[in-house]
């Protein structure tokens, strides 16, 4: 589990809030359930910091309407204390199994972290035997993943405040970062020493980073997650593509990753991998055209269908099958959010883009000996769409 729990779970539940949500989805209860402190999404809409180790399940049931009802081992008794209404106790699995029937008692219809077939891993936290135990109950189970995306992936304006900053200091490090390339050319410079040098800007800038960000040339650039290592270690040389893929946020509680890829040439680009650039950079424009006229009309648009719009413009120009990933990802404070994802590839996610939506598009071919990607960060509002940073127009000349 992560180290800085405090900063998790600073903001407590809205149970209100949270009602009002199941009643719109025509659900009579949200049902949290964990063993081991697996589900990390149950704890931060709960906003329950558990302040040590949890060995034994409990529940918690958020009824559409009346009061919570939670269910604890009793040697861990107080692990829901922070949250209202009753907690159940047991030790014998028999008396488990007698509550869980109580906290179902008259619903025909809960959300839990379980998705069907696994479409949406992000929210696949309830083992498949709890599953079962509820539906002996005769109650259906659905996945709570739109419910997830109201408490876990729709931001404040503060927050989009700290994706825009961390989006213009990286701004100006990825800048920087191919200035250092074009100067040292001549001299010697390679992917790890790019990397490291971006780190230091992250440290320097105020930012942190899960990971280090991908600093790849040619074939290393072909690879969509390619990890720049010293024993895999290209030299940057003329001739060459770069690639950089750099993602951080603000060091503070409750930032907002900003996360680019850019890709440039050392020279005068071939025409093959021009070629190549603006197909990445038409069906990037095209995912991009398709949210903002999709949230201007009004129109429930959902993630798959973003990466159809990208997709298609790929299999226009004949380059479907070098486009090997989704088209993006949710955004939060972790890079891989738990919202919808734009994807029809991967997993047909159906999920609705909500007002407070961030996310990545970031098409790319992938070829043997070079690669390309482009990604941009998008926020939607009611109504509206928006492109959150700078928007590479053509190659990156590193000369």
């Amino acid at each position: 589990m992560p180290n800085n729990w405090n900063a998790l779970f600073s903001v407590r539940m809205d149970i209100a809030k949270i009602q009002e949500a199941l009643r719109r989805e025509q659900l009579d209860g949200w049902l949290f359930f964990d063993h081991h402190q697996r589900d990390l999404l149950a704890y931060r809409v709960l906003g329950v910091d558990p302040k040590k180790h949890v060995t034994r399940r409990w529940y918690y049931m958020i009824p559409a309407e009346g009061e919570p009802l939670g269910v604890v081992h009793n040697i861990e008794a107080a692990t829901l204390d922070v949250l209202p209404g009753e907690k159940l106790r047991y030790s014998r699995w028999q008396e488990q199994h007698a509550h869980i029937a109580r906290l179902l008692r008259g619903m025909k219809r809960v959300a839990m972290q379980y998705s069907p077939r696994c479409a949406v891993p992000y929210v696949s936290m309830v083992d498949a035997g709890t599953v079962e135990l509820v539906r002996e109950c005769g109650v259906e189970v659905v996945s709570s993943a739109e419910l997830i995306q109201i408490f876990e992936a729709t931001l404040t304006e503060e927050q989009f405040a700290t994706h825009l900053e961390a989006g213009r200091r990286i701004d100006r490090i990825r800048e920087g970062a191919f200035r250092l390339i074009a100067e040292k050319l001549s001299s010697g410079i390679d992917e790890v020493t790019v990397r490291d040098w971006i780190l230091e800007q992250f440290r320097k800038g105020g930012m942190v980073t899960d990971n280090s960000p991908i600093v790849g040339v040619n074939a290393h650039a072909g690879d969509p997650h390619y990890e720049p290592r010293i024993e895999t270690n290209f030299p940057i040389r003329p001739g060459d593509v770069v690639l950089l893929d750099m993602w951080a946020k603000l060091d503070q509680p409750g930032a907002v990753y900003y996360d680019i890829t850019w890709t440039g040439f050392c020279g005068a680009p071939t025409d093959r991998v021009r070629n190549v650039y603006e197909t990445v950079r038409g069906a990037r424009d095209a995912a991009i055209e398709k949210v903002e006229q999709s949230i201007a009309a009004g129109h429930d648009l959902r993630g798959f269908e973003v990466d159809d719009a990208a997709r298609a413009y790929m299999q226009s120009k004949g380059f479907a099958d070098y486009f090997v990933h989704r088209t993006g990802h949710s955004i939060g404070e972790e890079v891989h959010g738990t919202g919808a994802n734009m994807d029809n590839l991967e997993t047909h996610d159906d999920r609705r883009i909500l007002p407070g939506s961030l996310f990545s598009i970031e098409p790319g071919i992938y070829l043997p000996e070079f690669g390309i990607r482009s990604e941009v960060n998008m926020f939607v509002r009611a109504g509206s769409a928006m492109v959150t940073g700078e928007i590479q127009r053509d190659l990156v000349r590193i000369e």
